[in-house]
């Protein structure tokens, strides 16, 4: 037994009302029928009635068996041209395919429909919204945890290793190197790390004077007086500090000028100085050899799952902000830019155009193929479900024209 969901057993009731509402109507003109035949001699005003309850009578089994003989045998009676859908189940879905296809699936009329819909404009309205930009972001959170979990790590491992160590080798290190220093010039970051240097280098001096003092006593000849080391020691160390604070407080001192003009002289040899260059590069190899950074190599495909699967996890993190702003954003330019609304439009009506001339053939396929995989019975049950309670209307109206149409002809019949 077939069982239907909510919606369905309520057109169930509906077509069983209907159904009984159009065989109440036939019942009724038969029985007005049988009467007038058993009580009434069919004279005067009982003729009338007698010839409309049989035109009804007669109207009402014409549009029964019409109704019926779409979906069934009228009676169980296998007669010629009846059951219609079941027995033509087959070329009415291949008949449905091809009206879809031919009068819906076409570039005109999908392309009309795509476009009314505006949807760059109903899209960038959706993801605007701080509330759905958030909840985007934890879908693309949990698909990214759901797909780390999924990858295998010893493959992703090594690839990731050889990947970031081929990088690295074809790394033009000595022009990256160049520009770091020429950038950092620009910004004046050359001469604050200056700075801190000399800075660490005097409090180094001073925390450690007396280790130097007695360096100096040991080195010192023995026929020279204590307090004469002092004295030079002294002034020595004094000079060196002295110098130490003029290069730190002088922005223009010349040692800061000749660091400058040195690093200059650098960053030109980095970029034209193939010697140069070959030693820095032989020096990035030779790091990259080195067992530590295998090792960090090897290990950074675990590194970068952990960061992002913590990342992905966090409500909070830079991952989950990032992602809901750059929604927003793309939101905002995909709601208030007309120029990109109308870029993404054309490209989402090429795409259309493409999937309805290359496709259409398989998605009206999906028609037929769900039909033939019917059950004919069940064909016809679902069809009459859909449209049996408004074919009920079909008996009731022949019911009803009958009627009045024998009640014509009867009265046309005797007054003329």
């Amino acid at each position: 037994m077939t069982t239907f969901p909510a919606l369905a057993v309520e057109r169930v009731r509906a077509l069983r009302r209907m159904k009984a509402v159009a065989g109440g109507l036939l019942l009724l003109a038969a029985l007005t029928y049988g009467l007038c035949r058993a009580f009434t001699d069919g004279n005067g005003i009982w003729g009338y009635v007698e010839a409309t309850a049989e035109a009804s009578m007669v109207g009402g089994l014409a549009d029964w068996f019409a109704v019926t003989a779409l979906f069934r045998h009228p009676l169980g009676i296998p007669i010629p041209h009846t059951a219609v859908i079941p027995e033509k189940k087959d070329q009415i879905g291949s008949g449905l395919a091809g009206f879809v296809q031919q009068y819906f699936l076409t570039n005109e009329i999908v392309s009309e429909r795509v476009a009314a819909a505006q949807v760059p404009r109903r899209v960038g309205e959706w993801l605007a919204t701080p509330e759905h930009a958030r909840r985007l972001a934890d879908e693309v959170s949990v698909a990214i945890t759901g797909l780390a979990n999924v990858l295998r790590d010893d493959e992703l491992r090594d690839s990731l290793a050889a990947f970031a160590d081929k990088r690295l080798r074809t790394l033009d290190i000595a022009g990256l190197l160049a520009r770091i220093i020429d950038a950092a010039r620009d910004a004046g970051q050359h001469q604050a790390a200056l700075t801190l240097f000399l800075r660490g280098a005097r409090n180094f001096l001073e925390n450690n004077r007396t280790v130097f003092r007695s360096r100096l006593g040991e080195e010192s000849p023995e026929w020279v007086p204590g307090w004469l080391d002092d004295r030079v020691f002294n002034k020595g160390f004094s000079l060196l500090q002295e110098f130490l604070r003029d290069v730190i407080e002088e922005e223009g001192h010349p040692l800061r000028q000749g660091f400058d003009e040195q690093l200059a002289e650098l960053a030109v040899r980095l970029h034209t100085d193939p010697e140069q260059i070959a030693k820095v590069e032989a020096g990035r190899d030779q790091l990259l050899e080195h067992p530590r950074i295998r090792e960090y190599l090897a290990n950074l495909w675990d590194a970068v799952k952990a960061l992002v699967l913590h990342e992905a996890d966090d409500p909070d993190s830079d991952l989950r902000r990032s992602a809901q702003s750059l929604t927003i954003r793309l939101g905002e330019v995909l709601r208030d830019d007309a120029d990109v609304a109308a870029k993404v439009e054309e490209g989402l009506l090429r795409l259309t155009e493409h999937v309805v001339h290359n496709y259409a053939d398989d998605l009206t396929a999906v028609i037929t193929m769900t039909i033939e995989r019917w059950d004919t019975e069940e064909t016809s049950r679902r069809l009459e479900l859909q449209v049996g309670r408004d074919l009920q209307f079909i008996r009731v109206n022949g019911t009803v024209v009958g009627a009045l149409a024998g009640l014509a002809i009867y009265s046309f019949a005797h007054l003329f």
